[in-house]
């Protein structure tokens, strides 16, 4: 039997838990004065003469602001010297207020106006001369930024994707700890699902019990997502879309994640309920060596590309592959994360930028046989200045996976 898998009950398991909310501090408004220095200085030192942040995660990453995109804009514009402005309805602003961390003017739009005419007058205020050059978060909606480039000849629109990337791909001391205290959750929670599989369970009611055990932890809220995968069903890296019920000595994937003050946690567990026949442990034992060759291969000023060569290479050495092909690896070995689940940097074939100390990623390289099972094994890692080290302990083992 595997250990830590089966044997209790829900309500055992979440009679457990305790919020571990209080172990984790917001980002608080020097580091938010600090975030737009930087994005400031860079903004000088290459001609830009605004940005405009839209109702995304890098509006609450430079502002503290957490807004949602909807129909109505919302949104910020940050000058080189540093002025904030943001561009709000008008019956939205006291809201705003209630809620606003760092101060600036307020640009208001009435419902039968065009806020983006709103965006751009308060832009062309920014420029030091006739012309302005306004970068725009590359997840404004196309609507707004195609619109951007219709009301003045002189607003000059380029992507702000690696402006803002630049600042927030490497993490402060306090992103650390949030990153940190999210992911130990999430760990938590994942010995907590063990435990409470038997045969015959339906995945809809582990992903339940996935959102109370988040909830009593301390998360902000339900988790972000939660894949449950029994059998056959594990060889899909994002599931599928029916339920499954487990079945002895099946292949077991648990993909969970949360937040703790908007930092995200994306943990993976892949086990068998019962007793691993030999296929399961030779594609399980190949998977955790995948793992920590992408660990080893982390190191400081070696490119982004280099866990996810790592991890294939050993992955096309036992025969499978190439490349992305089935049975085999069929994605990215890592994805950057924080306020975002995904995020910059990416570890992919192809990116060339060098990995530095602050840097945090998943390292998640799937071996999936599609009409058999798959295996991930997910943690996430940061890079110090002596090299990588985990967020979470990995799997110790196919019979101790927990």
């Amino acid at each position: 039997m595997t250990k830590g898998v089966g044997g209790s009950t829900a309500v055992i398991e979440l009679a457990k838990l305790t919020s571990q909310r209080d172990q984790a501090v917001a980002i608080g408004l020097d580091e938010y004065q600090h975030r737009i220095d930087k994005v400031c200085a860079v903004m000088l030192a290459t001609g830009i003469d605004a940005l405009y942040l839209d109702a995304t995660t890098s509006l609450r990453y430079f502002t503290g602001l957490q807004c949602y995109a909807s129909e109505r804009l919302h949104g910020a514009i940050i000058s080189a010297r540093g002025e904030v402005r943001y561009v709000v309805p008008a019956f939205e602003q006291q809201k705003i207020l209630a809620s606003l961390v760092v101060e600036g003017d307020f640009v208001l739009w009435e419902e039968h106006e065009d806020p983006t005419a709103a965006v751009a007058s308060a832009a062309m205020k920014f420029a030091p001369q006739a012309r302005c050059q306004l970068a725009i978060d590359s997840q404004t909606p196309f609507y707004t930024a195609s619109r951007l480039q219709t009301f003045d000849v002189n607003l000059v629109i380029s992507n702000a994707e690696e402006l803002i990337a630049s600042c927030r791909r490497i993490k402060s001391s306090a992103e650390l700890a949030l990153l940190t205290q999210a992911k130990a959750i999430s760990l938590r929670v994942q010995q907590a699902v063990a435990k409470i599989l038997r045969p015959g369970i339906d995945t809809r009611e582990v992903q339940s019990f996935i959102d109370k055990a988040h909830i009593a932890c301390g998360m902000d809220g339900r988790s972000t997502f939660k894949i449950v995968l029994f059998g056959e069903a594990t060889a899909y890296p994002h599931g599928v879309p029916y339920p499954q019920q487990l079945a002895e000595n099946d292949m077991v994937l648990i993909d969970i994640g949360g937040t703790v003050h908007g930092y995200n946690s994306d943990i993976t567990r892949s086990y068998v309920l019962g007793e691993a026949n030999a296929r399961q442990r030779e594609i399980w034992e190949l998977e955790q060596n995948a793992q920590l060759a992408a660990f080893n291969a982390a190191q400081v000023g070696a490119p982004c590309s280099a866990p996810d060569l790592a991890a294939r290479a050993v992955i096309e050495a036992a025969g499978f592959g190439p490349g992305y092909q089935v049975p085999g690896l069929p994605h990215r070995t890592g994805h950057g994360v924080g306020l975002d689940i995904h995020e910059h940097p990416y570890m992919v074939k192809g990116n060339d930028l060098p990995l530095e100390p602050g840097m945090c990623f998943s390292i998640e390289p799937m071996i999936c046989s599609y009409g058999e099972f798959g295996v991930r094994l997910e943690d996430h890692a940061y890079i110090t200045a002596g090299g990588p080290k985990w967020f979470t302990e990995p799997s110790r083992s196919m019979d101790d996976p927990l």
